[in-house]
């Protein structure tokens, strides 16, 4: 997922995506685990998403934070 499309949602969607985004990425682990997945490159995709919706959910954080001063 780019970033651009992320910094499209509202925060409760950036919640709810984070959420299935992590319990996707540890199914994924399980299943790679397991048996052999057939694109273990996923693993690597789910956990830069994942740190894309943290990092887009950090920043709106700090700008609400910083329209509050």
């Amino acid at each position: 997922m780019k970033q651009v499309v992320i910094a499209e949602y509202s925060v409760k969607e950036l919640y709810e995506r984070l959420d299935a985004e992590t319990s996707q990425l540890a199914k994924l682990k399980l299943h790679h685990a397991v048996s052999s997945i057939e694109n273990p490159n996923l693993i690597k995709e789910y956990r830069k998403t994942i740190a894309r919706l943290k990092t887009e959910i950090r920043k709106r954080e700090l700008a609400e934070l910083k329209s509050k001063k």
